[in-house]
Formats: C-alpha cells, sequence, structure tokens
C-alpha cells in the first residue's frame, strides 16, 4: 500500500477536446427490499432496468447488460495526456504522455450486492471475502442493500465478476477517460469540491450509498459514482516507472514478464476520502492475484477492502 489509508497517487490527465454525448441517468432498480434481512447465501432478486434506462437502450450511446441489467455508457474514441500536471504529482505519474484510446462501454454505476449475487448464484464468483460493510454487519445478502457497491472483493473477483458478465475491467486509461471526458476538469462534475450533493465522499454518509444516488456528480459520458462511494479495481498491474514506457494507443498497464509485483491499481477514492483524493488524477494500488499461495490461501486472490468495489468495460 502507499502512504495513507490507501496510499493515492496523482495523476492528472488533459483530453484533446471533442464532442461528448449527453446521457440521463438511467440507473437499475430493484423491487422493495424484503421485511428481514437475509445472509449472503439467501438469493438476492437481481436488479432490474427502469423505463427509463429501458427505452434508453435504443440510443446508440445506451445499452442494458442481459447477464445483470447494468446500464452500458458508449465512450468515443479519444486522445489524452496521462500525466501528473500540477503541484500534487508524484514521480511515478511522469512523464506525461499522450494516450489514444479506442470507443469502448463502461458500466454507469459500479456493481451492486444483488448484481454479484447473480454471479454468486451461478457458481462464477466467490462471495465476498466479508459480508459486512464498513459499519454494516449485515451487508452482502441483504435485500436492503442489494442497490449499493458490493464490497470486500479482490481484483480477483472483480475480474471473474466481469468475465461472467461478458465484460472485462477497464484499464485505467479507460477509466480516466470515462471519468472525465475531453477537458482538464478535476473531478467528474468540474472542479468543484465535493460535497453532500455531488458524491458521497468526506465521511458525510460514513458508508456506502445506493449507486447512482449523485447525479449532480455525472461524468461527462453519464458515469455515476466515479468519485467515491467506493474505490474501483481497475485491470492494470502497477509499476512506478510504467510511464515511461507506456504505449502511445490503449495501454494496458505492464505486461506480465515485466512487472516485479502483483500490485493492481485502483482509482476514484471512497466515501471517506476528501478532494485531494478524489480527484480524478489520484491513483492508489492493493495486492492482487498471488499465484505462487496456495488457492486455499487468502493471499492466493489478494487484498480486499470495505471501501474497494468496482465496475465493468466492453470492447465496442
Amino acid at each position: 500500500m502507499k502512504k495513507n489509508t490507501l496510499l493515492p497517487f496523482i495523476l492528472l490527465v488533459v483530453t484533446a477536446c471533442q464532442s461528448t454525448p449527453t446521457v440521463t441517468p438511467t440507473i437499475p432498480e430493484t423491487p422493495a427490499p424484503q421485511e428481514t434481512a437475509t445472509t449472503a447465501s439467501t438469493e438476492v432478486i437481481p436488479p432490474m432496468p427502469t423505463q427509463a434506462a429501458t427505452a434508453a437502450s435504443a440510443s446508440e450511446n445506451i445499452k442494458i447488460s442481459p447477464d445483470d441489467g447494468m446500464t452500458q455508457l458508449f465512450v468515443p474514441a479519444g486522445v489524452l495526456f496521462m500525466g501528473g500536471m500540477d503541484v500534487y504529482r508524484e514521480s511515478d505519474e511522469v512523464p506525461v504522455h499522450e494516450v489514444k484510446l479506442n470507443a469502448f462501454w463502461i458500466d454507469q454505476v459500479e456493481v451492486t450486492n444483488g448484481m454479484y449475487n447473480l454471479c454468486v448464484q451461478a457458481g462464477s464468483c466467490r462471495t465476498p471475502v466479508k459480508i459486512n460493510s464498513d459499519n454494516r454487519p449485515e451487508y452482502f445478502g441483504n435485500p436492503e442493500f442489494q442497490d449499493y457497491p458490493v464490497v470486500n472483493v479482490t481484483w480477483y473477483d472483480a475480474n471473474a465478476y466481469c468475465l461472467w458478465a461478458e465484460r472485462r475491467l477497464p484499464t485505467e486509461a479507460e477509466w480516466e477517460y470515462a471519468a472525465r471526458g475531453s477537458d482538464k476538469r478535476n473531478f467528474p462534475w468540474g472542479d468543484e469540491p465535493p460535497n453532500q450533493y455531488n458524491s458521497n465522499s468526506i465521511n458525510i454518509v460514513g458508508d456506502t450509498s445506493r449507486v447512482g444516488s449523485y447525479p449532480e456528480g455525472m461524468s461527462p459520458f453519464g458515469a455515476l459514482d466515479m468519485a467515491g462511494n467506493v474505490w474501483e479495481w481497475v485491470a492494470d498491474r502497477y509499476r512506478p516507472d510504467y510511464y515511461a514506457k507506456s504505449p502511445s494507443e490503449n495501454p494496458t498497464g505492464p505486461a506480465d514478464e515485466d512487472v516485479f509485483t502483483n500490485l493492481r491499481v485502483m482509482r476514484g477514492g471512497s466515501f471517506q476520502e476528501d478532494w485531494t483524493i478524489l480527484r480524478l488524477s489520484n491513483r492508489a494500488f492493493l495486492a492482487g492475484p498471488n499465484p505462487s499461495a496456495q488457492p486455499t490461501d487468502e493471499a492466493y486472490y489478494g487484498d480486499s477492502s470495505a471501501k474497494i468495489g468496482f465496475r465493468c468495460a466492453a470492447d465496442q
């Protein structure tokens, strides 16, 4: 881990100016929760798209996943500059370099407990390492929180889910472009600091919120909760000197043979973080899967936290 709780780095990206689609939030909803909370082994009703989401799915910029009901947003091809360009930059954020990205799809919100439980019931995902959240003893499997982001999942678990849902984890460059759009904003919503209206942050709530609860925090492409709520795993391995070696088109992080650790990158900050950590240029990492460990050892799957979840992406 880095300095502080999740040891963030800072990365500032400047994207080339281009038009971006306007997207109205279409958050997957679930039926009202049951009166009695259940455990993680109890079936959770899958989230279903709202009528607005279903109607909007006809748009070329929005589609609904048949696997988990997730609203996916189209992000067109673009060019950005990756690297730290302010006083907060650290040594692993240089040099600033131009990156070209192909078009891709990004989940509008973080994967929820209800969605993740579909994968568990299908036998393709592990139950989260712990079923509690930061302050709720019964979280995963409790219908009251099935539209909240799944937490306590390792990078291994997040990757397994995205593959089950016929998607993949976004690369670090894709994640930041989906959050920032084509300008120099510091947060998905612009440059105003985080507050109770645009994000679940600075410990105002003290735990996770229902996904999509902060429409004022929408990114230029329509993505929600990309700053605050929970940290999000991305596909890339971490290496401090990677920016000096990164390809100029569709970077995917250091290759397996080019890494000396099993660290994986995560982005976006959590419900506890302040503006310095929620800035879109910020980076952090934790241990990913360790194939040299035994499958009976939790180290085989990597680190997890009540502050870390994920969202998926897909090729065009």
